[in-house]
């Protein structure tokens, strides 16, 4: 079994509850993963770069100077910052992305009544288990943000998600 534990904005932007959760993340033995978003992080980078935040109905809009934000900041500055403090607590961790060894195979969604730019949809029917299971054997993965789709659909390796609060979903 491997556990996914998926954080959003309100514990990467409350140092308090990130201590908390790197804490207990740390703490659960076993394979586990982390994904991890930072949409906040992004936007507020993004405002002093000069690059506006587009959303529609809750949802941002990635165009090609958004896909290039939020790959710098899930994929570099978030990701490896946690990396480093998930290490600090001897938590061997790397940080990559779905993009990296194409984990989680994708395709741009398509367009229907809104064009939500380089918003791309998991291919559940292509992830390759073994490279997978590669990484989970050999201790080499705990900690990856999906960039550069932004839905998780991982239904052919058998996973416990895990919610904060900690909440098993079947």
């Amino acid at each position: 079994m491997v556990f996914v534990i998926k954080i959003g904005g309100n514990v990467l932007d409350d140092p308090a509850a990130l201590q908390d959760f790197l804490h207990a993340f740390a703490s659960v033995s076993g394979p586990k993963i982390l994904v991890h978003g930072g949409g906040k992080i992004a936007t507020r980078l993004g405002d002093q770069l000069g690059i506006q935040s587009n959303y529609v109905d809750g949802r941002r809009i990635t165009d090609d100077a958004t896909i290039d934000l939020v790959t710098m900041v899930y994929g570099g500055l978030v990701n490896k910052q946690l990396v480093a403090q998930l290490q600090s607590r001897h938590c061997n961790a790397i940080g990559i992305t779905g993009a990296d060894g194409n984990l989680l195979p994708a395709v741009k969604r398509p367009v229907k009544t809104i064009d939500y730019g380089w918003v791309g949809d998991v291919r559940a029917d292509s992830l390759p288990v073994e490279r997978w299971k590669l990484l989970l054997d050999n201790g080499l993965f705990r900690y990856w943000h999906p960039l550069p789709m932004m839905v998780m659909a991982i239904s052919s390796i058998p996973m416990q998600i895990l919610w904060l609060p900690p909440l098993p979903l079947q």
